[in-house]
């Protein structure tokens, strides 16, 4: 028996009194409802409605049922809106992670623009690497994260990627500052600071490749996982970084240059498990990679601009 849809048969006679416009309002035929109301009473084993009289009116039991189906019915419209909500991923937890280099002003527009399209999401953030993103990806730990390409693993489903051009960063001291653009041969000699492969696998025999391909060898790779560790490895002289400009522009002391040819740019997109997705990493994938697009920077200017520093740092020599 279906107890749900006799009930709201019932309470539409309760509300009405009257078995003809009752079935009018149910858009049904008068017998089916009267049928409809005879189940339920012999189901319950009470009779809801005094027929007795021209007028149709409440039994005591009825009296009582109707307050008790009227709470029992807008308990199920709660119920229904609640999974509907959460099969369309607007409500529930949603575990998210993202690079530990994600500037503050992307993080905070991603949060800002997921919370005015989903306000009921609790969003669990992690600051994880791309290497670990993946592992808890396919052990279901997470639900959705952002990845640098290219990624190796299988049994994922990605957003629309975002393209970042990459540049050499290196002491504003060195002769290569000077220069508009910067070969990667003419790095040939020194030592590439990079983020340590565990991190990105697929990015880091990736960047390893390109520069190789492209006449640059590194004499070492010096692992940093840290921005500050990495400026200080490259202010230390003898090692560069390929990076985004929003990094170099962290640090006064450092410059930013484009590579020549632009061989290289770090791909980025949302990813998801194929299977058993959450329903909200869809959305998430999107408005990621809106608010990446939006956040790459203009290329800076070709001539090195001046040092407003100078008192800071000339006399260290």
């Amino acid at each position: 028996m279906d107890l749900l849809r006799h009930l709201r048969h019932f309470v539409v006679v309760a509300e009405e009194l009257h078995f003809g416009r009752a079935a009018e309002l149910l858009g049904m035929a008068q017998p089916p409802l009267s049928q409809s109301i005879q189940r339920l009473e012999r189901e319950l084993g009470v009779e809801l409605f005094d027929r007795s009289r021209r007028q149709v009116r409440l039994t005591t039991a009825g009296e009582l049922l109707l307050a008790e189906a009227e709470e029992l019915l807008a308990g199920e419209r709660r119920l229904r809106n609640v999974l509907r909500q959460a099969r369309d991923g607007v409500l529930g937890v949603l575990r998210a992670g993202v690079p530990p280099e994600t500037p503050a002003v992307s993080l905070r527009a991603l949060l800002d623009r997921l919370a005015g399209r989903a306000p009921g999401l609790d969003v669990e953030l992690h600051e994880l690497t791309s290497g670990e993103q993946e592992r808890m990806l396919a052990e279901g730990r997470l639900d959705v994260g952002l990845l640098h390409h290219p990624v190796a693993a299988d049994g994922l489903r990605f957003g629309a990627a975002v393209d970042v051009p990459l540049g050499v960063l290196l002491p504003r001291t060195s002769p290569l500052a000077r220069a508009r653009e910067v070969e990667l041969a003419a790095l040939a000699g020194l030592d590439l600071v990079a983020a340590p492969r565990a991190t990105a696998p697929g990015w880091h025999d990736h960047l390893l490749d390109v520069c190789r391909r492209h006449g640059f060898a590194p004499a070492r790779v010096r692992p940093a996982r840290n921005p500050e560790f990495l400026f200080g490895l490259v202010l230390a002289g003898g090692g560069v970084a390929v990076e985004p400009a929003a990094l170099g522009r962290r640090e006064p002391r450092i410059a930013w240059r484009p590579v020549a040819g632009a061989p290289l740019v770090k791909r980025t997109s949302a990813a998801w498990p194929r299977r058993a997705a959450h329903p909200a990493a869809p959305m998430v994938g999107q408005l990621a990679a809106e608010v990446l697009a939006a956040a790459d920077p203009p290329a800076p200017p070709a001539a090195p601009a001046p040092r407003p520093w100078r008192v800071l740092f000339d006399a260290a020599g």
